[in-house]
């Protein structure tokens, strides 16, 4: 193990929203931070704590935020949204600093979070990206209708989404149609993959496969993307109730942003042993870093370019 390698105990946080499950580090004041390396090796849910995504809180760039946000996947890509993890961090920061909003950074830019009268944490996901150079796909296309079998929608929201519409939900052979439709061609930094069906116009079942994650039992950007997809071809209104395999997601699609409301939920704290850090690590760690790699882009150094999915 290299000299100098940092392996104090890491405290940590295991949250969830609907069932989509996170890992919550907290690396403001100068801890040390989450890479790549550590990502995969928390994500295992045989020899490590197991998540959806990882969110790393970090000190925020401005006065009116309240942190940035790092979203990781059990792969150890970068998410550039996570919609059910925003909701947990948001929970944790208004309880430490008796805020009933605030405002969270993450590569998506500003996310305003508010706390509402009912318990639930409401987040503005920002406006939908609907431009194919900015989704991104790899060459123009009707994304109401794209050029593949089913004739799927294409919608942004900080990562990339693909939105099916079936008539049965639960017949959908997720496991199989998943993984083949997040590395299309189409999508050259690999997609988010949801199935819906419309139940009625203000009410869609949803079944998701993430990018970088597998199948979970629920995502907020998916979701969002999904109620953007159902109001575009006219099987919806712009408020629609989200169900998903944890639970449900209040979705609203205003002028100003999709706004998205949910239950998040602290299962346990923990701390990262030295044992384990030294076996996550490897040889190769750099000091001062928690793994082998340090992450890029907007927030950070290091994650490789279109590398993760979203919650």
């Amino acid at each position: 193990m290299r000299p100098g390698l940092d392996l104090r105990p890491v405290p940590f946080r295991k949250m969830h929203g609907l069932g989509n499950d996170f890992v919550v580090i907290d690396a403001r004041a100068g801890a040390p931070r989450v890479t790549p390396a550590l990502a995969r090796a928390l994500g295992d849910r045989h020899f490590g704590v197991g998540f959806d995504q990882l969110a790393e809180i970090l000190d925020p760039d401005r006065p009116d935020e309240a942190a940035r946000v790092v979203f990781w996947n059990p792969d150890g890509g970068v998410a550039g949204a996570c919609g059910n993890a925003t909701r947990c961090v948001a929970r944790l920061l208004m309880e430490e600093s008796g805020a009933d909003a605030l405002i969270l950074r993450s590569e998506r830019g500003p996310l305003a979070c508010r706390r509402r009268p009912d318990g639930l944490i409401e987040v503005d996901m920002g406006a939908p990206v609907l431009d194919w150079t900015a989704i991104p796909l790899a060459r123009p296309a009707d994304i109401d209708a794209l050029p593949i079998e089913g004739a799927p929608s294409a919608v942004g929201m900080g990562n990339p989404h693909c939105v099916f519409f079936v008539d049965d939900a639960e017949a959908v052979a997720l496991e199989r149609l998943g993984p083949a439709v997040e590395r299309h061609p189409l999508f050259p930094e690999r997609t988010n993959v949801e199935f819906v069906q419309v139940l009625s116009p203000g009410r869609i079942r949803m079944r998701v496969w993430e990018r970088g994650a597998g199948v979970t039992l629920a995502c907020g950007s998916g979701a969002c993307a999904a109620a953007v997809a159902a109001a575009r071809r006219g099987l919806t209104g712009r408020r629609v109730e989200v169900l998903l395999d944890g639970g449900a997601l209040q979705i609203d699609w205003r002028d100003e942003g999709v706004v998205m409301a949910g239950p998040a939920a602290l299962v346990f704290e923990g701390r990262l042993s030295p044992e384990f850090l030294a076996g996550a690590l490897g040889a190769g760690a750099p000091a001062g870093a928690i793994g082998a790699e340090a992450p890029s882009g907007a927030l950070g150094a290091g994650a490789p370019s279109g590398a993760g999915g979203a919650a």
